[in-house]
C-alpha cells in the first residue's frame, strides 16, 4: 500500500540536502557587515517611530539620536569600510554611496538648523528617512556593496573590530552613548 508523504517543512534560512541533513543557506555575516546592518535597522526603526510622534520635544530628541547615529555611521563607512573595500567593490557603487552620504549630511544640517513645528521640518525628516532607507537597500541588496565586500579578500572580522572601536570613539566625542 502506497502512502503519501508530505514534503518536509523548511525552516527559514535552512534547506535539506540529498542526505536529509539540514544546512544553512545564508552564511553568517562578518563583523563589519553585521555592525553596519545593526546600525541600519536601528535608524530605520527610529524613522518609523518618528512618524508616530506628535510632541515637538519628543521629535527633537529622537531626531538628535537619528542625526548622531547617521553622522557616526557615515564617518565609519567613509573612513574604514568604503576605502578598504575599493578594489573588492565596484568603484561606481562606492562613489554613488559617498554622494548619497553628502546629500544626507546636507539635509541633516538643514534639519538641525530648524526646530520641530517649523514649516517643512517633518517633511524634511520624512524625506531623509526615505533617502536613508533607499541607500540601505542599495548597500544590502544582492550584488550591492556589502555582498561584493563579503566576496572580496578583506578581513571583515578585523575591519569590524576597528569599526566598533572607532564608533565608540566618535560617539564619545560627539556626546552620544558608547554602547554597541
Amino acid at each position: 500500500m502506497a502512502t503519501t508523504q508530505k514534503p518536509p517543512a523548511k525552516s527559514a534560512g535552512r534547506s535539506k540536502n540529498r542526505s536529509g541533513r539540514t544546512r544553512r543557506t545564508g552564511a553568517r555575516d562578518p563583523l563589519a557587515v553585521k555592525l553596519l546592518k545593526q546600525d541600519h535597522r536601528e535608524v530605520e526603526g527610529w524613522f518609523d517611530e518618528y512618524e508616530q510622534l506628535d510632541a515637538d520635544r519628543e521629535k527633537l530628541e529622537l531626531f538628535r539620536k537619528i542625526a548622531l547615529a547617521l553622522k557616526v555611521h557615515t564617518q565609519i563607512e567613509e573612513e574604514i569600510f568604503y576605502p578598504e573595500s575599493r578594489g573588492e567593490v565596484e568603484d561606481d557603487l562606492l562613489d554613488e554611496a559617498e554622494v548619497e552620504h553628502d546629500s544626507a549630511k546636507k539635509l541633516i544640517a538643514e534639519i538641525e538648523a530648524m526646530k520641530p513645528g517649523d514649516e517643512l521640518y517633518d517633511a524634511k525628516v520624512k524625506v531623509l528617512g526615505e533617502y536613508i532607507k533607499h541607500h540601505v537597500r542599495e548597500e544590502e541588496q544582492p550584488g550591492g556593496i556589502m555582498a561584493q565586500a563579503k566576496r572580496g579578500g578583506e578581513d571583515l572580522e578585523e575591519m569590524g573590530e576597528r569599526m566598533k572601536e572607532r564608533k565608540m570613539e566618535l560617539m564619545a566625542a560627539m556626546g552620544g552613548p558608547t554602547a554597541h
